[in-house]
């Protein structure tokens, strides 16, 4: 838990008095990651470390390109020297690839691959059934949420609105891997 401890404390100190709302989604984000940790076996560390700071590339201190999820791997990876898997996990959460490709930065974004699928898909579903203000949220209409913040000219909205299908069936299939844990834990 050394590595979790070290997540939340960074994360601390970036979002708490700058970023308030991001903090609070950000400990839901890192809650709904400890309820994955039986079916992550090995795993269940790094991803509560990965869903504590997935957001820090809003960070002031952060902020390059302006796509937060490779800011915050970059920054991760740069200026703290964390774990690369840590660093994949930030880079790659949620719908990180369309950005990229709306932005131009899919070579920026392939510095962190590739993309480790479970634990994407894991940090996905933690952060859509999270919202900004750190309560609990229907992946759906966290979705429906994330397009009515954003305009259609906005990037994230294209980018959520390619990704939406992609993004459903990863919330589908962590829902069926903690199914089949608890399932096999009954019999």
């Amino acid at each position: 838990m050394q590595l979790v401890k070290w997540a939340h404390d960074l994360a601390e100190s970036l979002l708490v008095d700058s970023l308030p709302r991001r903090w609070a989604h950000s400990q839901r984000v890192y809650s709904q990651a400890l309820t994955l940790a039986p079916a992550l076996g090995e795993d269940a560390e790094l991803l509560a470390a990965a869903a504590i700071v997935h957001d820090v590339g809003y960070a002031r201190a952060a902020v390059d390109t302006g796509q937060h999820m490779i800011d915050g791997a970059r920054y991760l990876r740069d200026v703290m020297g964390a774990d690369p898997r840590l660093c994949s996990i930030v880079a790659f959460h949620t719908s990180s690839a369309w950005e990229a490709s709306e932005l131009g930065l899919d070579d920026a974004l392939t510095e962190f691959g590739p993309a480790e699928p479970e634990l994407v898909d894991a940090i996905t579903y933690c952060d859509l059934t999270s919202t900004p203000a750190g309560d609990l949220a229907d992946p759906a209409e966290r979705l429906s949420e994330v397009l009515e913040r954003y305009g259609p000219e906005h990037v994230v909205f294209r980018a959520v609105s390619a990704a939406r299908p992609e993004l459903m069936a990863r919330v589908a299939r962590v829902k069926r891997r903690r199914a089949e844990v608890v399932e096999g834990k009954l019999n």
